[in-house]
């Protein structure tokens, strides 16, 4: 899955795919890397953003999901967002995926997401992300993450989603300290132990700086570490900037773990 921000604030690349014919072409871009999936959004999630109003947001990402469902049709489209009403929009101009960062938190949207015969990626979240670094004690992150994410997932499939199309992100960087995304990582397998998709997304996040010292610009080698998390798994997408090297480094794993395991 192919992050394509159309925001002007986003902690990686905010800015770089704010213009429509820019975000576009990136898209159209990340899927002949090899991108499944191209994940459009207009609300930059990272610590201490400010919200958007639905309209502004709508504004980004709707027609940029339609012009990319024009120019390629077969292909597969995200929409980030947890607004409902953002959501319907997109999801009729072509999206295919509501990725809500606050696992269906605004009424409606299990329902929409059924009534399209989409998919959806409930994200674990403490808090909003103007408060989501101010307390990241949790008893177990493990414990709490997951039961959160299977009590939204199984509200999700009550409302009509069809359990397959329920997808669980355990939202590395949202609300957790490093000890807590490594952990979270680590603990991959059990998650995907209840039977849904798994989605992760490590990609250029602040924790690879502190634990390696790397500048923001230099996180590709942490990011492609993290997705080692993913090996072994029967359904998973990892979400990032550079499909490309995503790709590639997935390629030479998955080929070795399949010889030693």
């Amino acid at each position: 899955m192919g992050i394509l921000n159309c925001t002007p604030d986003s902690f990686s690349d905010g800015g770089l795919h704010f213009e429509p014919t820019d975000a576009i072409q990136r898209g159209l871009e990340m899927f002949e890397e090899g991108a499944a999936i191209v994940d459009v959004g207009g609300e930059s999630t990272r610590p201490g953003a400010s919200p958007v109003d639905a309209a502004e947001e709508r504004r980004r990402v709707v027609p940029v999901i339609a012009e990319l469902r024009n120019a390629s049709p077969d292909t597969v489209l995200s929409v980030d967002t947890s607004k409902t009403a953002v959501a319907a929009q997109a999801l009729d101009a072509g999206a295919d995926i509501v990725n809500d960062v606050t696992a269906g938190s605004e009424p409606g949207m299990f329902e929409l997401v059924a009534e399209h015969g989409a998919a959806v990626v409930l994200m674990h979240m403490r808090g909003e992300p103007r408060t989501m670094q101010s307390d990241l004690r949790y008893r177990s992150v493990v414990a709490e993450v997951h039961s959160h994410l299977v009590d939204r997932a199984q509200a999700a499939v009550k409302a009509g989603v069809p359990h397959h199309r329920v997808w669980l992100d355990p939202g590395i960087g949202f609300g957790k300290d490093d000890d807590g995304n490594v952990a979270l990582l680590a603990a991959l397998p059990d998650l995907a132990a209840h039977g849904h998709p798994i989605v992760v997304g490590p990609s250029n996040k602040s924790f690879i700086s502190r634990l390696t010292g790397a500048p923001v610009a230099d996180r590709l080698p942490g990011t492609l570490g993290g997705l080692i998390a993913v090996l072994g798994l029967p359904n998973a997408v990892v979400r990032v900037h550079d499909p490309a090297a995503a790709l590639q480094f997935l390629e030479i794993a998955v080929r070795v773990h399949e010889v030693s395991a």
